[in-house]
């Protein structure tokens, strides 16, 4: 990835993020007000969880900044790492807030069972719970090309993170309109479904977390890719028996190492032209910003 690519990188991250939070400020006012206005605890919960998006995409815009910088003396492999601590930072505040809902809603519903009526939503806010379906759905495809383009986890943890939101909302529409609609020995749907979804939001934290612990840990990248990669390597004449492959990823980039074979009858200056090629073809393959070390020996 050359300079004008990454700073292209940047700036559609930016304001992709940039967009979600905008959106996010004004779900975070309708919801508060509407779950005052409404006199709906769902509605105030699904207003605390868009207030955690907005502070993710807040992370997000300060954390490709830094993993945006080149390598410099003190970071050979770039900064690519700090893209994935913001990637574990969401998933972690994505966790809490699943848990959180599915506490809150455990709660009531305990409440009603032991015999207190539960509060009764107004329409407005089964109105903002629309609306926040609608548009966290909007943001929720729009983040995730944009992540999936420019290969950030950041982004596309960003986007699942606008979807939690969405199924949150969705659960928050089903309890208040069954509230309204059905009446008050009903008003149980709305923690319920709060707890339903609670569990969805759950299940994509842990993988975002999954994801962010395989990289701390310096995991080796899927076998489909290793695979390609001897592919690429013994496509260039005269290279043979890659082995010692260590593959690892560096935020939104791959990391390399590995040994190859050639004849040993051959001159420097050919075996160092064959490992520009096979570097030459890695880069085309998964980017620019590659790391990648190849060690030549001699055939056996």
């Amino acid at each position: 990835m050359n300079e004008v690519e990454s700073s292209v990188r940047e700036r559609e991250i930016y304001k992709v993020t940039l967009v979600g939070s905008l959106v996010n400020i004004l779900l975070v006012a309708c919801k508060f007000a509407a779950g005052f206005w409404g006199k709906s605890a769902a509605m105030i919960a699904d207003a605390v969880h868009s207030l955690s998006d907005l502070i993710t995409d807040l992370i997000v815009i300060v954390f490709v900044r830094i993993s945006s910088k080149p390598e410099d003396k003190d970071h050979d492999y770039g900064h690519g790492k700090y893209e994935t601590l913001a990637t574990l930072l969401i998933g972690a505040a994505l966790l809490a807030v699943g848990v959180g809902i599915c506490w809150s809603g455990v709660e009531s519903i305990v409440l009603f069972f032991r015999g207190e009526t539960l509060q009764s939503p107004g329409w407005i806010a089964l109105v903002a719970a629309i609306i926040s379906i609608v548009s966290k759905e909007i943001l929720f495809h729009y983040t995730r090309i944009v992540g999936k383009r420019y290969n950030s986890p950041a982004v596309i943890a960003n986007a699942w993170h606008h979807r939690s939101d969405a199924f949150s909302s969705i659960g928050t529409a089903i309890g208040i309109g069954g509230a309204i609609l059905l009446g008050d020995n009903w008003r149980v749907l709305d923690p319920l479904a709060a707890v339903i979804v609670s569990v969805f939001i759950v299940q994509v934290a842990v993988k975002q977390l999954k994801s962010c612990v395989d990289e701390l840990l310096e995991r080796s990248l899927p076998d489909e890719i290793e695979q390609e990669i001897t592919k690429i390597v013994l496509s260039v004449d005269g290279v043979s028996q890659p082995h010692h492959l260590r593959t690892r990823r560096i935020g939104s980039h791959y990391a390399m190492d590995m040994h190859v074979r050639m004849d040993g009858n051959i001159s420097l200056h050919e075996a160092h032209e064959k490992v520009t090629a096979i570097e030459r073809k890695l880069r085309e393959a998964f980017g620019a910003n590659t790391y990648i070390s190849i060690h030549a020996e001699p055939e056996k």
